[in-house]
């Protein structure tokens, strides 16, 4: 398996699991789900640090499919290079950072590692345009 196809999937595991936060955040708060949750689907009020875990989840999920579309043209093309492993695997690293600093409330640090994150793609895809 090539490096960037390793931390393509890496990253759809992180994507994957990073719900749980959430739903802990839910359980702990409000309890488990009753039937009446099931019919209205309106969020439960759950502490900040709960709404950051709900925010995390949805920005990996989000920022996912243009590093997996980039990642899989790339094997596809064979333009895989030491270029485009250095940028899938700065995304990844920064995809966790941005899930820690996120869910700490760490002001300023969560826009820069995704603005670096955000570069991570765009050097994907200068690599692959070459």
């Amino acid at each position: 398996m090539s490096i960037e196809l390793k931390y393509l999937a890496l990253t759809a595991m992180l994507t994957a699991s990073l719900w749980i936060p959430y739903i802990v955040a839910q359980a702990t708060t409000n309890g488990f789900l009753r039937p009446e949750n099931y019919v209205d689907p309106t969020p439960r009020k759950v502490p900040l640090w709960g709404q950051r875990a709900d925010r995390v989840y949805l920005n990996a999920v989000e920022t996912f499919a243009p590093f997996a579309a980039l990642v899989i043209l790339i094997q596809l093309t064979g333009k895989a290079d030491a270029m485009t492993a250095f940028w899938a695997a700065c995304f990844f690293w920064l995809r966790v950072a941005h899930a820690v600093v996120y869910l700490a409330a760490i002001p300023y640090i969560r826009t820069i590692v995704f603005v670096l994150g955000y570069v991570s793609v765009i050097g994907l895809f200068v690599e692959l345009m070459k």
